[in-house]
């Protein structure tokens, strides 16, 4: 079978296309540090849950950028981790 330029950026290792996945740990801790940061709008706990759901997301861009399954993923990981740093320095 040919590995070409769709192959390689839709489909993993074992050939399945992947473009969504279940979510892993540290997307796991930016949803849950996200929604408790919109409750607790005030305080040091609000500031704590802001630091955890950005270096969670963070993590998670980095892994998928460096790990991702296929050129999709790892694109998504790219744009994430672009995005994280262009809504910091603007």
């Amino acid at each position: 079978m040919e590995n070409t330029l769709v192959d390689k950026t839709f489909r993993d290792s074992t050939g399945k296309i992947v473009i969504a996945q279940m979510p892993n740990l540290p997307l796991i801790v930016w949803i849950v540090a996200s929604i408790l940061s919109l409750i607790l709008t005030s305080g040091k706990i609000n500031t704590v849950l802001d630091v955890l759901a950005n270096g969670s997301l963070f993590t998670w861009a980095w892994l998928e950028l460096f790990q991702g399954v296929n050129y999709f993923r790892r694109a998504l990981g790219l744009a994430v981790f672009i995005g994280i740093i262009a809504s910091k320095v603007l």
